[in-house]
């Protein structure tokens, strides 16, 4: 089976998958580790290691720190085309589907493509759209693109559809890291009900209700990451993974 369909059967069997993000730059070695060892036990899915901008030469041992500690799948969330590591279990091969930075949109991705294959990763097309979210975000700054205005569902959904058209796996709907808004309810139910492809939200999704009110509005993964990165406390993300998997007595 492969990752792709490893993580959907996540979904269907639990409602919704909990993905962890993870940024090799921030966080020390030491508190990757310790944080990937717990994340299986207090109900994370999969993790996701990347950031918009990586200034450490150590991206691939931080990966391998990472694998070593934990079953879960390791994802690779990349900002550009430096970001791969053989130690990993796959990648979003994302597009910024919603700028109209060439270099975000097809280059890095060429970049990027020979050493996915020379790894054996596998790689997962995801359209990749920013949300306005009343900062500015790191991945705004780096792309040099405009978010999608939060207000503009009809946007989203005709970004959404594109990227199924051609031919992408998943849509990945991104506030940004630390965001003071996360993706509205309206939009993430307008782009899930408009496409067929599985959607994930990330970026200020900062309570457990604010992670159940985006799956019940069609998300399929919820992505979190910055206070499970540098805060210990393991009964949030219990009560994250709680209010994310809907369905319980999932075998998986």
């Amino acid at each position: 089976m492969s990752l792709f369909d490893k993580l959907l059967k996540i979904k269907d069997e639990k409602g919704a998958g909990f993905f962890l993000l993870l940024d090799p730059d921030r966080v020390d070695r030491k508190r990757l580790i310790d944080v990937a060892e717990n994340a299986e036990a207090f109900g994370v899915d999969a993790i996701l290691a990347g950031s918009s901008f990586v200034s450490t030469a150590n991206f691939g041992d931080q990966i391998k720190a990472i694998k070593s500690s934990t079953d879960l799948p390791v994802i690779i969330f990349p900002g550009g085309s430096g970001q791969v590591s053989r130690d990993a279990d796959g990648i979003l091969f994302l597009s910024l589907i919603s700028g109209r930075n060439p270099s975000y949109l097809i280059e890095e991705q060429v970049k990027g493509a020979p050493l996915i294959k020379a790894y054996g990763l596998e790689p997962i097309p995801t359209g990749y759209m920013l949300i306005e979210s009343g900062t500015m975000t790191s991945v705004q700054y780096v792309s040099h693109t405009l978010p999608i205005p939060r207000d503009k569902n009809d946007l989203a959904m005709a970004h959404a559809l594109a990227a199924q058209y051609m031919g992408m796996k998943m849509v990945y709907l991104e506030a940004g890291s630390g965001s003071s808004k996360a993706v509205p309810e309206s939009m993430i139910k307008a782009v899930a009900s408009y496409c067929d492809l599985p959607v994930s939200v990330g970026g200020g999704i900062k309570r457990p209700e604010d992670a159940a009110s985006r799956v019940s509005a069609g998300a399929s993964f919820i992505v979190v990451g910055t206070r499970l990165e540098f805060e210990n406390d393991y009964r949030f993300m219990a009560e994250m993974a709680d209010a994310i998997h809907t369905k319980t007595g999932s075998p998986v």
